[in-house]
């Protein structure tokens, strides 16, 4: 099992803040070979819906020398996890949460908004000092 990433409990916290209950730290994706691992799972119950949401989390801190080698690199985990995870629970939804910096800064520039609009990445801002969530993009 890889590291956590410098900013996982920020998020966890952001999220428990948020309503939600984490229901994994981390979330094995066991129906493939070698075992993969998203960082969080967590679900809340919408009483006005009458349903609960599911949802998991890969985290990602774009701490490294390149913004574009970082984005790069967890996209194309996000769309790996994301294939995985619609074959083993389907009504889970896949998102990359990522620092305030990141989404300021390369999903603010013409790549990342090709990918924001385009719909291959879903977003979970965080302030990581506060641990608060700051925006979700759909």
């Amino acid at each position: 099992m890889a590291a956590k990433d410098r900013i996982h409990s920020a998020v966890k916290s952001a999220l428990i803040k948020d309503g939600w209950t984490i229901t994994h730290d981390p979330y094995t994706l066991d129906n493939i070979e070698p075992k993969l691992y998203i960082d969080l799972a967590a679900e809340r119950f919408l009483a006005a819906q009458k349903d609960d949401q599911f949802i998991a989390i890969e985290v990602k801190s774009f701490v490294g020398e390149s913004a574009v080698s970082d984005l790069e690199d967890a996209l194309g985990q996000f769309i790996l996890y994301h294939d995985l995870l619609a074959m083993k629970e389907p009504y889970r939804e896949l998102l990359l949460a990522v620092p305030e910096h990141a989404y300021e800064g390369i999903f603010s520039e013409p790549v990342g908004q090709l990918l924001l609009t385009n719909k291959r990445l879903r977003l979970i801002v965080v302030d990581v000092l506060s641990e608060e969530v700051l925006r979700w993009v759909r």
